[in-house]
């Protein structure tokens, strides 16, 4: 499955469209990104094991757009799934959620040999120097809707567990995953957990409870 996975990103072109002011986010047409990429799921997922998906939003500026990893960071690429890399080494909030997620669900391993973590829209976008959700604007999300499609479909091939998708984020990510799943049949049911950002940023206190949010969601998988 890996050399699949791998293809897939080497191969990704993100559509033409862009509203005014809008800048695409594709790390994968970097070569340092790819050498890590490479090596991560070289490591994780050269199997033919059945998987879950995960889909986040899309990638932001310091943890997938970065790496070329969803949900990964610099600093957990390396001390946490082994990578050496030679980004700059930041912690970034939703990476931080994650990785102590997978590591008191049985660490890495047990994690990626059961889990496929995505987004929505694999190639990310900024605005004003800040990273902008897919959903934020409208006319966006409708005209790279067939891409989005397809790269779930293809993604949906790799995971072979098409039972449940589960959307990181409860509102407008989790609604248009179910839209479109309605419509494309991709997977035969799409649930929601917290986003990991939203954790971090505003129930810190709580993310014991959320990680046992996730906890139980995903158990019957790992």
């Amino acid at each position: 499955m890996s050399s699949q996975i791998i293809e897939f990103y080497k191969n990704l072109e993100a559509p033409s469209f862009l509203p005014d002011g809008v800048e695409v986010m594709n790390p994968y047409e970097d070569n340092s990104v790819m050498k890590n990429l490479g090596a991560f799921y070289s490591n994780y997922f050269s199997d033919d094991m059945p998987r879950v998906m995960l889909a986040g939003i899309n990638p932001g500026r310091f943890g997938g757009g970065l790496t070329g990893i969803p949900f990964t960071d610099p600093i957990n690429l390396q001390d946490t799934c082994g990578i050496q890399n030679d980004l700059d080494k930041r912690h970034e909030l939703s990476s931080k959620f994650i990785y102590d997620m997978i590591k008191a669900l049985g660490g890495v391993e047990k994690f990626y040999r059961n889990i496929y973590i995505t987004a929505v829209s694999p190639i990310g976008f900024v605005m004003n120097g800040k990273n902008l959700n897919y959903y934020d604007i409208p006319e966006l999300a409708s005209k790279w809707e067939p891409f989005i499609v397809k790269t779930l479909k293809i993604q949906a091939g790799f995971c072979k567990n098409r039972s449940i998708c589960y959307s990181l984020g409860q509102g407008k990510n989790f609604k248009f995953l179910q839209r479109i799943n309605e419509r494309y049949q991709i997977f035969e049911e799409v649930r929601a957990l917290p986003h990991p950002r939203w954790i971090m940023q505003y129930r810190l206190k709580r993310k014991d409870e959320f990680i046992s949010v996730y906890e139980k969601a995903l158990w019957e998988f790992l």
